[in-house]
Protein backbone atom coordinates (compact mmCIF):
# COMPACT_ATOMS: atom_id res chain seq x y z
CA UNK A 1 0.00 0.00 0.00
CA UNK A 2 1.36 3.66 -0.39
CA UNK A 3 3.64 4.82 2.25
CA UNK A 4 1.28 7.44 4.34
CA UNK A 5 2.98 10.67 5.56
CA UNK A 6 6.16 10.70 6.98
CA UNK A 7 5.65 14.34 8.89
CA UNK A 8 2.27 12.49 10.52
CA UNK A 9 3.76 9.04 11.39
CA UNK A 10 6.23 11.38 13.05
CA UNK A 11 4.23 13.06 15.35
CA UNK A 12 4.73 12.65 18.63
CA UNK A 13 1.82 11.94 21.35
CA UNK A 14 0.46 13.49 23.39
CA UNK A 15 1.83 13.53 27.25
CA UNK A 16 -1.14 14.23 28.77
CA UNK A 17 -3.85 12.21 26.57
CA UNK A 18 -1.70 9.28 27.07
CA UNK A 19 -2.33 9.74 30.99
CA UNK A 20 -5.66 10.67 30.58
CA UNK A 21 -6.50 7.55 28.35
CA UNK A 22 -4.60 5.78 31.50
CA UNK A 23 -6.42 7.15 33.76
CA UNK A 24 -9.99 7.18 32.04
CA UNK A 25 -10.11 3.28 32.18
CA UNK A 26 -9.24 3.17 36.10
CA UNK A 27 -11.66 3.57 39.00
CA UNK A 28 -11.45 6.00 42.04
CA UNK A 29 -8.81 8.25 40.40
CA UNK A 30 -8.13 12.34 41.57
CA UNK A 31 -8.11 13.53 37.97
CA UNK A 32 -5.88 16.31 38.02
CA UNK A 33 -4.28 15.45 34.88
CA UNK A 34 -6.61 17.29 31.91
CA UNK A 35 -7.01 20.78 31.37
CA UNK A 36 -10.69 20.87 31.45
CA UNK A 37 -13.36 22.44 33.88
CA UNK A 38 -15.19 20.88 36.08
CA UNK A 39 -18.26 22.88 35.66
CA UNK A 40 -21.40 22.24 33.34
CA UNK A 41 -21.92 24.98 30.58
CA UNK A 42 -23.91 27.67 31.86
CA UNK A 43 -27.41 27.02 31.34
CA UNK A 44 -28.34 30.34 29.60
CA UNK A 45 -24.96 29.44 26.87
CA UNK A 46 -26.69 25.98 26.16
CA UNK A 47 -30.20 27.35 26.13
CA UNK A 48 -28.99 30.03 23.24
CA UNK A 49 -27.50 27.38 21.17
CA UNK A 50 -30.87 25.09 21.49
CA UNK A 51 -32.76 28.35 20.31
CA UNK A 52 -30.21 29.21 17.90
CA UNK A 53 -30.60 25.49 16.27
CA UNK A 54 -34.33 25.42 16.84
CA UNK A 55 -34.59 28.57 14.72
CA UNK A 56 -32.70 27.34 11.69
CA UNK A 57 -29.01 28.21 12.59
CA UNK A 58 -28.11 24.58 11.22
CA UNK A 59 -26.57 26.12 7.66
CA UNK A 60 -23.13 26.73 6.70
CA UNK A 61 -21.94 30.66 7.56
CA UNK A 62 -18.90 32.43 6.71
CA UNK A 63 -15.68 30.34 6.81
CA UNK A 64 -14.37 33.47 8.86
CA UNK A 65 -17.57 33.26 11.00
CA UNK A 66 -20.94 35.15 11.29
CA UNK A 67 -20.60 38.65 11.02
CA UNK A 68 -22.22 38.92 14.44
CA UNK A 69 -20.09 36.69 16.38
CA UNK A 70 -17.04 38.26 15.15
CA UNK A 71 -18.79 41.42 16.16
CA UNK A 72 -19.81 40.19 19.77
CA UNK A 73 -15.73 39.39 19.56
CA UNK A 74 -14.68 42.40 18.89
CA UNK A 75 -16.98 44.50 21.38
CA UNK A 76 -15.84 42.23 24.05
CA UNK A 77 -12.06 42.43 23.25
CA UNK A 78 -12.79 46.30 22.65
CA UNK A 79 -14.57 46.74 26.41
CA UNK A 80 -11.40 45.88 27.76
CA UNK A 81 -9.31 48.45 26.21
CA UNK A 82 -7.87 47.35 22.84
CA UNK A 83 -10.74 48.54 19.90
CA UNK A 84 -10.66 46.37 17.32
CA UNK A 85 -13.53 45.74 14.59
CA UNK A 86 -15.17 43.09 13.44
CA UNK A 87 -12.58 42.60 10.76
CA UNK A 88 -9.71 41.70 12.65
CA UNK A 89 -11.35 38.33 13.96
CA UNK A 90 -11.66 35.20 12.19
CA UNK A 91 -14.06 32.50 14.30
CA UNK A 92 -12.11 29.25 14.33
CA UNK A 93 -12.57 25.70 15.34
CA UNK A 94 -11.04 26.00 19.06
CA UNK A 95 -7.95 28.05 19.77
CA UNK A 96 -6.21 25.38 18.38
CA UNK A 97 -8.07 26.43 15.26
CA UNK A 98 -6.52 29.59 15.48
CA UNK A 99 -3.17 28.62 16.16
CA UNK A 100 -2.41 25.72 13.53
CA UNK A 101 -4.32 28.50 10.96
CA UNK A 102 -2.10 31.21 12.34
CA UNK A 103 0.96 29.52 11.94
CA UNK A 104 0.27 27.92 8.75
CA UNK A 105 -0.60 31.28 7.40
CA UNK A 106 2.86 33.17 8.39
CA UNK A 107 5.32 30.04 7.47
CA UNK A 108 6.76 28.73 4.18
CA UNK A 109 7.95 25.12 4.54
CA UNK A 110 11.18 24.42 6.13
CA UNK A 111 10.86 27.79 8.09
CA UNK A 112 11.14 27.55 11.89
CA UNK A 113 9.12 28.68 14.74
CA UNK A 114 9.98 29.25 18.40
CA UNK A 115 7.85 27.94 20.69
CA UNK A 116 8.40 27.40 24.93
CA UNK A 117 9.79 25.13 26.50
CA UNK A 118 8.22 23.88 28.81
CA UNK A 119 5.06 24.54 27.04
CA UNK A 120 2.20 22.76 25.68
CA UNK A 121 2.57 20.21 23.66
CA UNK A 122 0.29 20.27 20.84
CA UNK A 123 2.81 23.66 19.79
CA UNK A 124 5.27 21.37 18.39
CA UNK A 125 2.98 18.99 16.43
CA UNK A 126 0.95 22.23 14.74
CA UNK A 127 4.64 23.59 13.33
CA UNK A 128 5.38 20.44 12.11
CA UNK A 129 1.88 20.01 10.57
CA UNK A 130 2.18 22.91 8.82
CA UNK A 131 6.08 22.24 7.28
CA UNK A 132 7.53 24.66 9.96
CA UNK A 133 10.76 23.62 12.21
CA UNK A 134 9.90 24.33 15.82
CA UNK A 135 13.04 25.32 18.43
CA UNK A 136 12.76 25.72 21.87
CA UNK A 137 13.57 28.65 24.05
CA UNK A 138 13.55 28.36 27.62
CA UNK A 139 11.28 29.29 30.05
CA UNK A 140 12.99 29.33 33.49
CA UNK A 141 12.05 29.65 37.22
CA UNK A 142 14.64 31.96 38.07
CA UNK A 143 12.56 34.31 35.41
CA UNK A 144 8.81 33.70 36.76
CA UNK A 145 9.07 31.16 33.68
CA UNK A 146 8.78 34.12 31.19
CA UNK A 147 11.02 34.13 28.10
CA UNK A 148 13.99 36.34 28.38
CA UNK A 149 15.44 38.11 25.41
CA UNK A 150 18.66 36.00 26.07
CA UNK A 151 17.10 32.73 25.98
CA UNK A 152 14.90 34.29 22.13
CA UNK A 153 18.33 35.04 21.17
CA UNK A 154 19.82 31.56 21.44
CA UNK A 155 17.48 29.56 19.82
CA UNK A 156 16.80 32.20 16.64
CA UNK A 157 18.24 31.59 13.39
CA UNK A 158 18.08 33.27 10.01
CA UNK A 159 15.24 30.70 8.94
CA UNK A 160 12.89 31.59 12.04
CA UNK A 161 9.54 33.88 10.82
CA UNK A 162 7.39 33.66 14.29
CA UNK A 163 8.13 33.00 17.65
CA UNK A 164 4.98 31.67 19.84
CA UNK A 165 4.46 32.90 23.70
CA UNK A 166 2.16 31.98 25.97
CA UNK A 167 0.27 33.70 29.12
CA UNK A 168 -1.20 33.13 30.99
CA UNK A 169 1.20 30.01 31.11
CA UNK A 170 0.22 26.37 30.32
CA UNK A 171 1.98 24.19 31.83
CA UNK A 172 3.32 26.90 34.41
CA UNK A 173 0.67 29.11 35.37
CA UNK A 174 2.99 32.16 34.69
CA UNK A 175 1.61 35.37 33.67
CA UNK A 176 3.49 37.69 31.43
CA UNK A 177 4.70 41.34 32.94
CA UNK A 178 4.22 44.49 30.75
CA UNK A 179 7.92 44.96 30.19
CA UNK A 180 8.18 41.18 28.96
CA UNK A 181 5.23 41.46 26.57
CA UNK A 182 7.44 44.74 25.21
CA UNK A 183 10.49 42.75 25.16
CA UNK A 184 9.00 40.17 23.38
CA UNK A 185 7.76 42.38 20.74
CA UNK A 186 10.74 44.44 20.57
CA UNK A 187 13.04 40.93 20.01
CA UNK A 188 10.15 40.04 17.07
CA UNK A 189 10.73 43.44 15.76
CA UNK A 190 14.57 43.26 15.61
CA UNK A 191 14.12 39.90 13.63
CA UNK A 192 11.31 40.88 11.58
CA UNK A 193 9.13 37.98 13.21
CA UNK A 194 5.34 37.27 13.96
CA UNK A 195 4.44 36.71 17.20
CA UNK A 196 1.89 34.28 18.02
CA UNK A 197 -0.05 35.04 21.39
CA UNK A 198 -1.81 32.19 22.90
CA UNK A 199 -4.28 33.90 25.50
CA UNK A 200 -6.75 31.63 26.01
CA UNK A 201 -6.69 31.19 30.03
CA UNK A 202 -6.02 35.53 29.80
CA UNK A 203 -9.57 35.79 31.74
CA UNK A 204 -8.06 33.36 34.76
CA UNK A 205 -5.72 35.81 36.06
CA UNK A 206 -5.12 36.05 40.01
CA UNK A 207 -4.19 39.58 41.41
CA UNK A 208 -2.38 41.12 39.02
CA UNK A 209 -3.31 42.64 35.45
CA UNK A 210 -3.43 40.35 32.28
CA UNK A 211 -1.35 41.88 29.30
CA UNK A 212 -2.04 40.87 25.92
CA UNK A 213 0.24 41.08 23.27
CA UNK A 214 -2.22 43.20 21.25
CA UNK A 215 -2.54 46.66 20.99
CA UNK A 216 1.10 47.74 21.85
CA UNK A 217 1.69 49.58 18.52
CA UNK A 218 2.56 46.41 16.50
CA UNK A 219 -0.34 44.65 15.48
CA UNK A 220 0.68 44.41 12.36
CA UNK A 221 3.23 41.22 13.57
CA UNK A 222 0.91 40.31 16.79
CA UNK A 223 -1.75 37.04 16.03
CA UNK A 224 -3.71 36.15 19.35
CA UNK A 225 -5.50 33.19 19.73
CA UNK A 226 -7.98 32.74 22.36
CA UNK A 227 -11.21 30.83 22.95
CA UNK A 228 -14.29 30.17 25.52
CA UNK A 229 -13.23 26.52 26.08
CA UNK A 230 -11.35 28.12 29.19
CA UNK A 231 -13.17 30.98 30.41
CA UNK A 232 -16.97 29.19 30.10
CA UNK A 233 -16.64 25.48 30.61
CA UNK A 234 -16.91 24.98 26.79
CA UNK A 235 -14.03 22.60 25.70
CA UNK A 236 -16.97 20.38 23.86
CA UNK A 237 -17.95 23.53 21.84
CA UNK A 238 -14.62 23.87 19.88
CA UNK A 239 -14.84 27.29 19.32
CA UNK A 240 -12.36 29.80 19.42
CA UNK A 241 -10.97 33.16 17.18
CA UNK A 242 -7.78 34.65 15.67
CA UNK A 243 -7.44 38.12 16.34
CA UNK A 244 -5.23 40.02 13.51
CA UNK A 245 -4.57 42.57 11.08
CA UNK A 246 -7.42 42.58 8.71
CA UNK A 247 -4.95 41.45 5.47
CA UNK A 248 -3.82 38.81 7.44
CA UNK A 249 -7.30 38.05 9.20
CA UNK A 250 -8.91 37.53 5.83
CA UNK A 251 -5.97 35.10 4.72
CA UNK A 252 -6.76 33.04 8.00
CA UNK A 253 -10.24 33.27 6.71
CA UNK A 254 -9.31 32.02 3.61
CA UNK A 255 -7.40 29.15 5.34
CA UNK A 256 -10.27 28.15 7.40
CA UNK A 257 -12.42 27.14 4.16
CA UNK A 258 -9.20 24.33 3.26
CA UNK A 259 -9.71 23.09 6.98
CA UNK A 260 -12.75 23.06 8.09
CA UNK A 261 -15.64 25.05 5.62
CA UNK A 262 -16.50 27.07 8.45
CA UNK A 263 -17.75 26.51 12.44
CA UNK A 264 -20.42 25.23 13.49
CA UNK A 265 -23.22 27.90 13.15
CA UNK A 266 -25.37 26.91 16.57
CA UNK A 267 -21.89 27.45 18.63
CA UNK A 268 -21.60 30.14 16.98
CA UNK A 269 -24.46 32.28 18.47
CA UNK A 270 -24.05 30.36 21.94
CA UNK A 271 -20.42 32.62 21.91
CA UNK A 272 -22.36 35.62 20.84
CA UNK A 273 -23.92 34.99 24.23
CA UNK A 274 -21.00 33.92 26.63
CA UNK A 275 -19.88 37.01 25.58
CA UNK A 276 -22.60 39.36 25.84
CA UNK A 277 -24.06 37.59 28.44
CA UNK A 278 -23.99 37.33 32.44
CA UNK A 279 -20.12 37.20 33.36
CA UNK A 280 -20.70 36.30 36.98
CA UNK A 281 -20.25 32.65 35.92
CA UNK A 282 -16.04 33.46 34.72
CA UNK A 283 -16.06 35.37 38.57
CA UNK A 284 -17.32 31.60 40.25
CA UNK A 285 -15.19 29.90 37.88
CA UNK A 286 -11.82 31.54 39.19
CA UNK A 287 -12.73 31.77 42.58
CA UNK A 288 -12.86 28.31 42.64
CA UNK A 289 -9.76 27.71 40.96
CA UNK A 290 -7.85 30.63 43.41
CA UNK A 291 -9.25 28.42 46.27
CA UNK A 292 -8.15 24.68 44.50
CA UNK A 293 -4.73 26.24 43.82
CA UNK A 294 -4.59 27.38 47.68
CA UNK A 295 -5.23 23.83 48.99
CA UNK A 296 -2.57 22.23 46.71
CA UNK A 297 0.05 24.68 47.26
CA UNK A 298 -0.99 24.32 50.83
CA UNK A 299 -0.78 20.42 50.67
CA UNK A 300 2.54 19.96 48.73
CA UNK A 301 4.27 22.69 51.06
CA UNK A 302 3.34 21.27 54.13
CA UNK A 303 5.27 17.83 52.89
CA UNK A 304 8.34 19.56 51.13
CA UNK A 305 6.96 19.43 47.98
CA UNK A 306 8.43 22.65 45.86
CA UNK A 307 5.71 24.13 43.83
CA UNK A 308 5.75 28.26 42.99
CA UNK A 309 1.80 29.47 43.27
CA UNK A 310 0.36 30.32 39.84
CA UNK A 311 -0.20 33.49 38.89
CA UNK A 312 -2.83 32.40 37.01
CA UNK A 313 -4.98 29.64 34.64
CA UNK A 314 -6.20 26.23 36.85
CA UNK A 315 -2.58 24.72 36.79
CA UNK A 316 0.24 24.31 39.38
CA UNK A 317 3.69 23.19 38.32
CA UNK A 318 5.37 21.16 41.03
CA UNK A 319 8.94 20.10 41.66
CA UNK A 320 9.35 16.52 42.49
CA UNK A 321 12.67 16.02 41.95
CA UNK A 322 12.72 12.74 39.84
CA UNK A 323 14.97 12.23 36.87
CA UNK A 324 11.66 10.05 34.72
CA UNK A 325 8.67 12.50 34.98
CA UNK A 326 6.97 9.80 32.76
CA UNK A 327 7.98 6.75 35.17
CA UNK A 328 6.94 8.81 38.12
CA UNK A 329 3.46 9.95 36.69
CA UNK A 330 3.07 6.23 35.83
CA UNK A 331 3.62 5.26 39.25
CA UNK A 332 1.97 7.65 40.79
CA UNK A 333 -1.18 6.56 39.20
CA UNK A 334 -1.09 2.90 39.72
CA UNK A 335 -0.08 3.08 43.28
CA UNK A 336 -1.64 6.40 44.48
CA UNK A 337 -4.43 6.78 42.25
CA UNK A 338 -3.91 9.87 41.54
CA UNK A 339 -3.32 11.66 37.70
CA UNK A 340 -1.08 14.79 36.90
CA UNK A 341 0.93 15.22 33.34
CA UNK A 342 4.54 14.18 33.36
CA UNK A 343 6.21 17.50 32.87
CA UNK A 344 8.63 16.21 30.09
CA UNK A 345 5.73 15.73 28.26
CA UNK A 346 5.78 19.99 27.92
CA UNK A 347 9.62 19.90 27.27
CA UNK A 348 13.04 19.06 28.57
CA UNK A 349 12.96 21.75 31.19
CA UNK A 350 9.66 19.66 32.32
CA UNK A 351 12.18 17.09 33.72
CA UNK A 352 12.19 16.48 37.32
CA UNK A 353 8.02 18.31 37.33
CA UNK A 354 4.50 17.12 36.98
CA UNK A 355 1.40 19.67 36.42
CA UNK A 356 -1.16 19.28 38.15
CA UNK A 357 -4.20 20.43 36.70
CA UNK A 358 -6.86 22.37 39.62
CA UNK A 359 -10.04 22.62 37.54
CA UNK A 360 -11.37 19.35 39.46
CA UNK A 361 -13.50 19.69 42.39
CA UNK A 362 -11.94 20.73 45.51
CA UNK A 363 -12.36 17.12 47.02
CA UNK A 364 -10.17 15.42 44.37
CA UNK A 365 -7.71 18.39 44.33
CA UNK A 366 -6.96 18.13 48.01
CA UNK A 367 -6.65 13.82 47.97
CA UNK A 368 -4.54 14.12 44.89
CA UNK A 369 -2.35 17.12 46.07
CA UNK A 370 -2.10 14.84 49.78
CA UNK A 371 -1.21 11.60 48.02
CA UNK A 372 1.23 13.53 45.39
CA UNK A 373 3.15 14.79 48.53
CA UNK A 374 2.75 11.50 50.68
CA UNK A 375 4.02 9.14 47.64
CA UNK A 376 7.05 11.87 47.60
CA UNK A 377 8.12 11.79 51.18
CA UNK A 378 7.76 7.46 50.70
CA UNK A 379 10.26 7.85 47.70
CA UNK A 380 12.52 10.27 49.64
CA UNK A 381 12.04 12.69 47.07
CA UNK A 382 10.32 15.79 49.27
Amino acid sequence: MPTPSSVVTALPASGIRRMMARASAMSDVARLDVGEPQFPTPAHIVEAACAAARGGMTRYAPSGGLKSTREAIAAAITAEGTPVTWENVVVTIGAVGALISAVRTVVEPGDEVLVPDPGWPNYLSLALVSGARPRRYPLEAGHGFAPTREGLEAAVTPRTRAVLVNTPGNPTGAVFSRQTVDDVLAFARDHDLYVISDEVYGKLVYDRPFVSAWGHGEDDRVIVANSVSKTYSMTGWRLGWALAEPSVAALIAKLQEAYISCSPTATQKAVETALTGDQSCVDEFRDAYRGNLAIAVEELQRQGVACTPSAGTFYLWARVGCTDSWSFADRLLDERRVAVAPGEAFGAQGRGHVRLSLASSEDQVRRGARELGEFCRADGIA
